[in-house]
């Protein structure tokens, strides 16, 4: 079971500095819309020279507000209040104060193994350009960390640090195209784009599940820019027991969902859909059932393109059921 503790801050955090490491922990996401929600997926991909991960912390920088971590089974989770430096609209209240930590405890991540870490905010009041930086530390028992803290000066160049913090880029907030053909889903409410080769997966999210639904959907576009056909033979998410490829169709007046076994085709040119109503991804035997402004974490698996990692924020919970006959 996993604990949710809130503490208050009292004292300045001290920046940790040991161990050293052969690849960053940095971010999944490269950049984040200006004044809308976005979720972070810290990507540790290692230990503390050989030993378990048991702690990752991540420090929230000014204009990342009403921060919202994603629990891990197995990990307790604290979530460290503090005061923001300026005041923040929350739905018409004036915000000052909200999470300025997240630290993920208790877990085992031993170090041949690899794993994210998911938190939701809001990026408000920070110009597009500018680049957001969040200091996060990795503890191993009780003596061994991996500090990944330091911070680039204006002007200089961050790839020259030796502990750069994982950062992300605040962009103007536009339309994509999966917004222009499916109005009705808030940007805030999509994952941005991301692929692998000749693979581009833009509008990636999943629907909350109603109260005592078994099941969750998740959906996404996926765009090949390649001259080779590809396939998703397969998806993975730790939040379920299992990930299935779907497809709703109809069978004479009755709408009918069926497993697909064989994958999805992604031919060269063109850009499949997996969207609510036709191919989507069915995620079974959910931990945690989702709840609209949590995130998912999902391995896509294709033929050619081979794993890309994504993180699904999840919706409203779609109106209605789907049949699974």
């Amino acid at each position: 079971m996993t604990t949710i503790k809130t503490l208050l801050m009292s004292a300045a955090l001290g920046a940790a500095a040991a161990g050293s490491a052969q690849a960053h922990a940095t971010f999944t996401e490269s950049s984040v819309n200006a004044e809308s929600y976005a979720v972070i997926s810290l990507q540790v991909p290692h230990g503390c020279d050989g030993k378990a991960t048991n702690e990752v912390r991540i420090e929230l920088p000014e204009g990342f507000v009403f921060a919202k971590p994603q629990p891990k089974p197995g990990w307790d989770l604290e979530i460290i209040q503090g005061e923001y430096q300026n005041s923040y609209d929350n739905h018409g209240t004036t915000v000052t104060s909200g999470p300025v930590e997240i630290r993920w405890k208790g877990g085992d991540l031993a170090d041949e193994y690899y794993d994210t870490f998911v938190v939701r905010g809001k990026i408000s009041g920070i110009d597009g350009g500018t680049v957001l930086a969040f200091p996060s530390t990795q503890l191993c028992g009780s003596d061994a960390r991996v500090a990944w803290t330091e911070v680039a000066a204006p002007g200089t160049d961050p790839h020259k640090l030796e502990s750069p913090a994982p950062t992300v880029t605040v962009v103007a907030q536009e339309a994509t195209g999966h917004e222009a053909m499916h109005g009705g889903h808030d940007q805030a409410a999509v994952a941005g784009p991301s692929g692998a080769g000749d693979l581009e997966l833009e509008g990636a999210y999943a629907r909350a599940m109603l109260p005592g639904q078994p099941v969750g959907g998740g959906f996404v576009t996926i765009k090949n820019t390649g001259d080779e056909d590809d396939r998703l033979v397969s998806a993975s998410s730790p939040a379920a027991g299992a990930v299935e490829l779907h497809e709703m169709a109809m069978q004479g007046e009755v709408m009918k969902m069926r497993k697909i076994d064989d994958g999805i085709p992604v031919p060269a040119g063109e850009t499949v859909e997996l969207r609510a109503g036709g191919l989507h991804m069915m995620f079974m035997q959910v931990k945690t059932p989702f709840a609209e402004g949590d995130a998912v974490p999902v391995t896509l698996t294709f033929e050619k393109a081979g794993d890309i990692e994504l993180t699904l924020p999840v919706t409203s919970a779609a109106p209605g059921g789907h049949s699974h006959n």
